[in-house]
């Protein structure tokens, strides 16, 4: 059994590169709750909805999320109306956030709702939220707090981050399946994900980040950072804020003591020696999965 501790849409990418080189039986995703949010009355889980449509081919290539197909007539009335409509609700995706929110309201849990979904959109591989308990990520900015998605969505991550909190992460506990699925895991991969905030809520939970210690020697992160910069989303800016190096070495820094080897971009590989004195293992290959060579080198990468 492969674990993958993953964030969005890096995650999907390396589940989705994965699940070509071994069999779907023998995959399994322990997926951030951090992101997730009400709204409209709604529960939106965006990491673990980008997984699901990822790998059943239904994911909206050109926005990089929601839905193929998509149309936009509720958002366009509820502005109409003078609802709050920044944070993008495609029509075709509000079906899956309606039905959460049904199945939470009749009692529920997430991890239960995440697998009907999966079952009745064909996922293949097993998905678990971390935690069943609501976890928030949070940020002290310069404009002041800010929630995950005004950061992220309204704000479009332009603006400085002083610090991120966990709110719920201190009293939130994982999973049954996510226990299963790490300690039963051959080995455990860090997705490609954002270090601080998409594998970072996971790690304030209690028992993950001590679960990663115990089984260092067979976790394997891939670096999300490639010649200084990502390749989507702002973790190369809140790493730089926050105080780590904006490299492949930041992130071994973030993970030090968790993981027992870190796959950097063959554009890095000066960097190797830096990344090994953290006390890990170096794998140099490609990380950008731009096409199936490249992705099938990253699974060799990670699977070695």
């Amino acid at each position: 059994m492969i674990t993958v501790l993953s964030g969005g849409v890096g995650a999907a990418r390396m589940l989705r590169a994965l699940r070509t080189h071994i069999p779907a039986e023998d995959l399994s995703a322990i997926v951030n709750v951090g992101d997730d949010l009400v709204l409209h009355g709604l529960t939106i889980c965006p990491d673990l909805d980008t997984i699901t449509y990822t790998l059943t081919g239904r994911n909206n290539e050109v926005l990089g999320w929601g839905l193929q197909g998509e149309s936009w007539r509720v958002m366009e009335q509820l502005g109409h109306l003078g609802g709050a409509n920044w944070f993008g609700l495609g029509d075709l995706d509000l079906a899956t956030h309606l039905y959460r929110s049904q199945r939470l309201a009749e009692g529920a849990t997430k991890t239960a709702v995440t697998g009907e979904l999966a079952q009745r959109l064909g996922l293949d591989i097993a998905l678990w939220p971390v935690s069943d308990d609501p976890v928030a990520t949070t940020f002290d900015s310069e404009i002041g707090p800010l929630s995950f998605q005004e950061y992220f969505v309204r704000h479009h991550h332009q603006v400085a981050v002083r610090a991120v909190h966990f709110a719920g992460a201190e009293s939130a506990t994982l999973t049954t399946q996510t226990q299963r699925a790490l300690s039963t895991a051959e080995r455990i991969i860090i997705a490609p994900s954002n270090p601080l905030i998409s594998i970072g809520p996971m790690l304030a939970i209690a028992g993950l980040r001590e679960e990663l210690q115990r089984r260092r020697q067979d976790v394997v992160a891939v670096s999300p950072i490639i010649a200084g910069a990502a390749l989507k989303g702002p973790a190369d800016r809140l790493l730089g804020e926050l105080g780590y190096e904006v490299s492949c070495v930041g992130v071994a820094q973030y993970y030090e003591g968790l993981i027992g080897t870190l796959v950097i971009d063959e554009v890095d590989a000066d960097l190797a020696d830096r990344v090994a004195a953290t006390g890990c293992a170096v794998r140099v290959t490609t990380t950008i999965m731009s096409d199936a060579s490249h992705a099938a080198a990253l699974v060799r990468a990670v699977l070695a």
